[in-house]
Order: structure tokens, then C-alpha cells, then sequence
């Protein structure tokens, strides 16, 4: 049992096992903070202050007092900007993301989740390479790093006469940097590894994640130009070319050995024997159909928007694909609560009038300087970065909720009233962010490398920062606001995640039932066994379709999960929120179990029409371990085999139980 004190935490929460409360009252503070029992576990096990003993010696509230401090700190007025940054995280507006969260005001202080490294081709920038991913994981922060510029696998090393095993070998041993390394509680490493679909080795890239016990500790990305996605829609049949980065060399693709052939390159050859274009999308998207990778990144869209092409061009993003940065840039992302502008007191069929845009605007104007703040206060963790960051500003204001939002309206997530609210709403929350990113410009001066970027000649607009909004995925920090996760819709109305592991390194298993779904349940005159039954339906199935309790028309149509919603709505809301985000989106395009591999290709074909930036994928089930999953019965048999997963299906039904009747 892990305890949290009285004056401010509510009460005493376990770490697991069932939930003892809808949500607590935690604060003292007017009534306006309450978390969920889940949210109490992941603050209890990842983010307040402990002891040299491991004991916990912070409450929630002092959290937020912390963080809001320390970032205010900078300020002239720091006593009202504390406050303003205060409520609106403890009122569940706006997180920061969890880097910021966990070391404001404390010790290590790095505040920034994304980075973006550097890795050139020899031996020294290599391993200075590795040495920042250390420093920079060691804090709590994730990096990307792009491989297309080390020579492939089998060129001539010129100072020993030996030849190099290539990118993967140096890859592996990244991923080994990670393992070494323990990110403040229980924040382990993620990394982001890209490579361009034209080196030489891109068949090895595109096929490391066969084996899962590959990299564990890197996502994997092809950076494709649009040349490559142009001859994938026109002919497929071409030979794919590649270009060794070493010399500039280009080659074809052997099948025999899936080595790069410079002497055929402009040669009439057979073309049987060399892999096309079309050959290589394939074996992408079938790898992606297997393991969820690699996804796509569409390298030329993400340039053409670069704020500062001035400074150089981009080349990877964070791990999760939401930021493509400069070498030794970093993000300080934050994320609006999109459910919190919700005016469920308003009697209205018009869905403005149920939208607090005021609240919103004033959120957004709030967050966006708190972003900018914690530039200033940040403590990056080597010189490269602080000197990067301090002249680019990068801030990132995303948003979650917004599957919430759409079950509290009423709408559809995969249908057109939808789409045509997220570009109302992303269009709102830019024209709001950029405004607020002009008078801080005024107020404190532009970023330093201004003259000369885009905003400068495109735009014409001075900016504080280069970049303002970026929609991450909000793992941990949804949790806490007690909403769902990024632009995701809902993965089941309940679920089983697993996110983090308690202080005796056991795996912490959460179920969660959607709060908006259980209180229309209600609403609509279910009985406590009716009820019981549907989400018993729809933590083994993922959906509610097929429920043996006859639901309504309307619970069916509002209430959809990411199994009910088909790829392409996925790709669709992805391209309505990208056309309003400065960086990019991060969402994964979901699928069954069953889907195919055509499935996705179509869904990696409407990313690049639609204008997505990068994309994606996840068939359910393709990998024995996930966050997220659904409570699949079993047989007496393997029940009797395994008895702790018997006792956790059990959990997730009184936790259920004690959500809906408010029993501890």
C-alpha cells in the first residue's frame, strides 16, 4: 500500500487492484480539483517528490504550486502569473507535458520531453551522440536521430582497411544506451530512429522490427520524399534507386542479397531482379501491418513548412512523430483539455453554444506564455541544446479530450459534423496560439534566428517562438486530467492499461471505463446490472456493437470506439487538425486484428493525399505486449492455467462496479 498525506492528496490510494472512488476531491483549493483513482496511482508512482525511502512526500496540489512557481518565476509579475498558471492546471485545462511536470522546481530541472540529435558518419560524433541520448533520457526527456547519414553496411573504412556492419549495427547500440538508463520514476527511454527511404540499407531498416527484441527502445520511421510517394501513385514498376550518403553513388536494390548494385545504375537491366518502387511500399506497409512498423514521415511536406529554413533543414522528429526538429532542438510541449470547455449546464441544440470559446481563447493565451516561460526556466541538459533551444524557441500546444468532447455533443467521431468542428476548433486554438506568440514577441523580443525565417518572409509576423502548436499523444498526462488521450478516439469505452510499474518493479494494470459513456448509462435509465453487463461487453470487445443489452440508436451512434471507426476517418481527422498545427500530429491509425495489408496501404495512400505530414499504424493484437488492451475471456482451462489474469479480469469488473454504485 502507497500512502499519500492527508492535507491536500484526499486520501490513501493503492497502487493496483481495484478503484476505491469515482474521483477525489483533492485539494482544498475551492472545490475545483478532482482526480480519478488512476490518476492518483500515475501522479503516486511517476511524479511527486519521495523520499530518500521511496516514500511519497508530496501531494497533488503542491505538485501544481511547484510547477506553476518555477515556471512563473521568470515573469515581472510572478505572483499573478503563478496563480493563473496554478489554476489552470489544477482545474485540468492544460498539462505540461510530463518532463516539466516531474522536475520543475526540483534538482534536475529539465522540463522538455523532444529532442532531436545529430548523427554524423565516424566514430567520435557517434558516441558524442550516445552521450546525450544518456544525459538527455537521464532526465526524462525522448530524442530522435536520423541514420541516413552513416555510410552503409560494407563500406571501406579508410583508416583501418576494415569495412563497417552500417547503421543498425550503431542502432542496436543506442537502444543499449537507453536500457542503461532509468528516467526518474519509472520513465523508461523512447526514441524516434529514421532513415531515408534511399539508402542503401533501407530494406534492413524497414525489416528490424521482425524481431521484436530488436531496438526495443526506438520507433522506427522512413523519411520518404515525395518523389518516392509520386512514383508509389503513378508506377510502381520503376527501380527503386538509392544513394549512398558517403560518396553520392546511386545504385539499385539486388533481390538476390538486397544489396545495393552501383554498376547496374543507368544500365538497361532485368528488371526481376531489382527491387521497384512498388516492391519496397509493400514490404513498408506489410512490416507496418505486422508490428506497427516502420511509419511514414513525408520528409519534403515537413520542410516545406520549416520555420527555419535559415537555420537548416529537418531530418527526424521526437519518438513520437508529432515534432520534427533540428539537430539539438527540443519541444516543451503542453496540451489543452478540450472536455474542460465543455458547457454541460447550457441547454442548446447548437453546438457553439456548448463550447466555452471564451474560456478556451483565454487557456490558450494562458498556456502558450507558460510555454514560452519554460524556455527560460529550462535546465537542458548539455550546452549544444541550451544554445539551440534558447535561439529557436520551440514551444508545442496540442490538445486531448476531444473523443470526450464529441461523446458530451453528441457527434460522431468518424462522420463530417466532426471533421468540420475539428477545423473550427484547430483553426481557434492557431489563430489564438499565434496571436498570443505576436504580443510575447512585442513584450520580450522575437527568437533569435527570426531574420530570415519563414514567419519573417512568409508570414511577415513577429514571433516569439519558431514554432506554437504541435498535438502530442498525452499518454500519462491525460490520465491525469481525466480525459482521453490526443485526437485519438476512445480505444475502448473500457479497457486495461498498463502504463508504469510500482516501486517493487511489478506491472500496474488500470482499468478504465469512459466517465461520459457510464453517466449517459445512467442517464438514460439502465439498471446497475444492465450496465454491469454492457461494460463487461465492452472491455472484452472493444465496442459496444453487438450488445447483448438493447441499446439506443443514439448511445450506438455517439458512443464509438477506435474499432468502430474504419482507417480512413483515422487519416481524416489526422489531415483536419494537421492543416492547423505548425509541427505535426501525432496519431495512430487503428485497426482490428483482422485487417489486412491492403487496409493500410490505402491508409498510408490517403496520409500523403490528405496532407498529413507522417503516419502511423496499429493492427490490434499484433504485439503480445501493449498499453492498452481488452479483457479477452478464456476457457476454464486457462483460467485455471493462469490465475493472475483470472483475478484481473475480476478487478476490472468490481472496479467497474464500485465506478457506477461510488463504493470504496
Amino acid at each position: 500500500m502507497v500512502k499519500m498525506r492527508k492535507d491536500g492528496s484526499g486520501v490513501d490510494v493503492q497502487a493496483g487492484g481495484r478503484s476505491q472512488a469515482k474521483a477525489v476531491d483533492q485539494d482544498g483549493e475551492g472545490g475545483r480539483g478532482s482526480l480519478t483513482d488512476n490518476a492518483l496511482r500515475v501522479l503516486h508512482n511517476r511524479y511527486l517528490k519521495k523520499d530518500d525511502t521511496g516514500q511519497v512526500v508530496e501531494t497533488p496540489v503542491e505538485l501544481f504550486r511547484r510547477v506553476a512557481q518555477h515556471v512563473s518565476s521568470v515573469e515581472d509579475d510572478s505572483a499573478l502569473w503563478n496563480e493563473r498558471f496554478f489554476s489552470m492546471m489544477w482545474d485540468r485545462r492544460f498539462m505540461p507535458n510530463s518532463p516539466t511536470l516531474m522536475n520543475a522546481g526540483r534538482p534536475l530541472g529539465m522540463l522538455s520531453a523532444c529532442f532531436v540529435l545529430p548523427l554524423e558518419d565516424s566514430i567520435a560524433d557517434i558516441m558524442e551522440t550516445a552521450r546525450q541520448i544518456a544525459l538527455v533520457q537521464r532526465a526524462g526527456g525522448g530524442t530522435g536521430v536520423d541514420l541516413s547519414q552513416l555510410r552503409p553496411a560494407g563500406s571501406i573504412v579508410r583508416s583501418s582497411g576494415g569495412t563497417t556492419e552500417g547503421p543498425l549495427s550503431f542502432l542496436k547500440m543506442l537502444s543499449s544506451v537507453t536500457d542503461a538508463i532509468q528516467q526518474g520514476a519509472f520513465r523508461r527511454g523512447a526514441n524516434m530512429g529514421t532513415m531515408r527511404v534511399d539508402h542503401p540499407d533501407v530494406l534492413s531498416f524497414i525489416r528490424i522490427k521482425e524481431d521484436l527484441s530488436q531496438v526495443t527502445n526506438y520507433n522506427l520511421s522512413c523519411t520518404v520524399p515525395d518523389v518516392f510517394m509520386d512514383a508509389v501513385k503513378a508506377d510502381r514498376s520503376g527501380l527503386h534507386v538509392v544513394v549512398n550518403p558517403h560518396d553520392g553513388r546511386k545504385a539499385y536494390l539486388r533481390k538476390a542479397d538486397d544489396r545495393a548494385d552501383y554498376e547496374a545504375y543507368g544500365k538497361s537491366v532485368d528488371k526481376s531482379a531489382y527491387w521497384t518502387v512498388g516492391d519496397v511500399f509493400h514490404l513498408i506497409v506489410t512490416k507496418a501491418w505486422q508490428s506497427g512498423e516502420p511509419g511514414l514521415i513525408f520528409i519534403d511536406r515537413v520542410n516545406e513548412v520549416n520555420p527555419t529554413p535559415n537555420v537548416g533543414p529537418m531530418t527526424s522528429t521526437n519518438p513520437c512523430g508529432e515534432q520534427p526538429l533540428l539537430p539539438y532542438e527540443a519541444c516543451n510541449l503542453g496540451s489543452l483539455n478540450l472536455n474542460a470547455f465543455f458547457r454541460a449546464d447550457v441547454e442548446s441544440d447548437e453546438v457553439d453554444d456548448k463550447i466555452d470559446w471564451d474560456g478556451l481563447a483565454e487557456t490558450v493565451r494562458t498556456a502558450v506564455r507558460f510555454l514560452d516561460d519554460v524556455v527560460e526556466v529550462n535546465n537542458y541538459p548539455t550546452r549544444e541544446i541550451d544554445e539551440m533551444c534558447r535561439a529557436n524557441r520551440k514551444i508545442g500546444l496540442g490538445v486531448m479530450g476531444w473523443a470526450d468532447l464529441l461523446f458530451n455533443l453528441g457527434i460522431r467521431y468518424d462522420g463530417d459534423d466532426a471533421l468540420l468542428l475539428a477545423n473550427r476548433m484547430g483553426e481557434f486554438i492557431r489563430r489564438e496560439g499565434w496571436d498570443e506568440d505576436s504580443r510575447l514577441a512585442e513584450e520580450k523580443g522575437t527568437f533569435l534566428h527570426w531574420k530570415g525565417s519563414r514567419w519573417d518572409e512568409v508570414e511577415n509576423r513577429k514571433m516569439r517562438n519558431a514554432h506554437v502548436v504541435t498535438i502530442a499523444p498525452t499518454g500519462t498526462i491525460s490520465i491525469i486530467a481525466g480525459c482521453s488521450g490526443g485526437i485519438e478516439p476512445i480505444f475502448s469505452l473500457v479497457f486495461k492499461r498498463q502504463v508504469m510499474r510500482d516501486v517493487s518493479g511489478k506491472a500496474v494494470v488500470m482499468f478504465e471505463a469512459n466517465p461520459v459513456f457510464l453517466a449517459a448509462l445512467e442517464k438514460a435509465g439502465y439498471t446497475s446490472q444492465q450496465i454491469e453487463t454492457i461494460t463487461e461487453y465492452a472491455c472484452e470487445h472493444g465496442t459496444i456493437d453487438g450488445c447483448p443489452v438493447a441499446l439506443a440508436d443514439e448511445v450506438l451512434d455517439v458512443f464509438r470506439s477506435a474499432r468502430d471507426v474504419g482507417p480512413e476517418w483515422h487519416v481524416r481527422m489526422q489531415a483536419a487538425w494537421q492543416k492547423h498545427t505548425d509541427a505535426a500530429v501525432s496519431k495512430t491509425i487503428n485497426f482490428p486484428h483482422e485487417a489486412t495489408v491492403e487496409e493500410v496501404e490505402t491508409a498510408y495512400l490517403l496520409a500523403y493525399e490528405t496532407g498529413c505530414k507522417g503516419i502511423t499504424v496499429y493492427r490490434d493484437g499484433s504485439r503480445q505486449n501493449q498499453p492498452m488492451a481488452l479483457d479477452k475471456k478464456r476457457s476454464a482451462k486457462q483460467d485455471a492455467q493462469r490465475p493472475e489474469q483470472t483475478s484481473i479480469a475480476q478487478a476490472a469488473r468490481d472496479e467497474i462496479v464500485d465506478m457506477l454504485l461510488g463504493e470504496s
